[in-house]
């Protein structure tokens, strides 16, 4: 007994200063995730702000009746779609940058690449958001003023013209995270065994060929973890691309409003503090049961790249 008590002071000993480090992010984790949670059974009441949470009356499923005889088609149409084009072209797009830098070498316009690329997602959708409107302004803005002007056309109203939106959120979104996600694809390649590739190159293979049949297959686990993790946040968008860029325009709510910006509406503007909660528990249990799905086909075809 006092053998296994002195084993378990000793592993006591060493994990406690682990913990100590770890301390911070656990109880950010608590505080931001789980204490939350608690406030799930708002989705089922009317809530009234004299009442209070617990005084307010229970409503039962009439929060999701409204929220699905509204708009629940439009916004969860707007984050698949735009998630999907996100995680397919998003991936595409880093990878291919970690490829090209990776083939560049060290040097030094290497750097120079890498700060260019990165600087965008430092920073924030606000700073974008204006950024943006110095373009797309129908009155002052860099394209209409300056690019259209040289073509000849016409200016164009972009905050009240819906089908340019898709477009310009896409290139926004990749202008802004792509070069941060092609880090871990290039951190995957610098740790390639590169006699594999010097084997390649002596069999007389050309650089594509190396990247097509060496560099991708071996970067399959990579991929497929990060394409996991996406699918997972798929009912997740960011609230500062779909808020801050368009200008939060009225016009443009058809193909710019998304689930969160939806409960940020709700609960901001209306007051509706039940409704906002149907639309993030909506958007958490279909999220989990996503990745839950995305997971098991994924274990069903290549177990191991499976998450779990």
């Amino acid at each position: 007994m006092k053998a296994l008590s002195k084993k378990k002071y000793k592993g006591t000993t060493k994990s406690g200063p682990l913990l100590l480090i770890a301390l911070p992010g656990i109880l950010y984790l608590i505080i931001n995730n789980y204490i939350p949670m608690f406030g799930i059974f708002l989705a089922f009441k009317d809530y009234d702000f004299v009442k209070g949470i617990f005084g307010s009356k229970w409503s039962g499923f009439k929060n999701f009746k409204y929220l699905f005889s509204q708009d629940a088609f439009i916004i969860t149409r707007n984050t698949i779609l735009y998630n999907l084009a996100f995680i397919v072209i998003g991936t595409i797009a880093a990878i291919f940058i970690a490829v090209i830098l990776c083939e560049l070498g060290e040097k030094a316009r290497v750097k120079i690449f890498q700060s260019a690329l990165l600087l965008p997602n430092l920073l924030s959708w606000v700073v974008i958001g204006f950024i943006g409107y110095a373009f797309l302004n129908s009155d002052t803005g860099f394209i209409n003023n300056t690019i259209f002007r040289l073509l000849g056309q016409d200016p164009v109203s972009w905050y009240t013209t819906k089908k340019y939106w898709p477009v310009i959120l896409i290139i926004v979104y990749l202008w802004k995270n792509a070069g941060y996600s092609s880090i871990i694809y290039m951190a995957s390649i610098s740790g390639i065994d590169k006699s594999i590739f010097e084997a390649a190159k002596i069999d007389g293979a050309t650089k594509i060929q190396q990247i097509k049949s060496i560099t991708l297959p071996l970067l399959k686990p990579t991929i497929v973890i990060l394409t996991l993790m996406s699918v997972g946040r798929i009912f997740y968008s960011d609230f500062g691309l779909f808020y801050q860029v368009p200008m939060d325009s009225g016009a443009l709510y058809d193909v710019t409003q998304t689930i969160d910006t939806y409960v940020y509406h709700g609960l901001m503007e209306l007051n509706d503090v039940g409704m906002s909660a149907a639309a993030g528990l909506y958007q958490s249990v279909i999220g989990f049961i996503l990745v839950i799905s995305a997971n098991a086909i994924v274990r069903k075809i290549d177990s191991d790249n499976a998450l779990f």
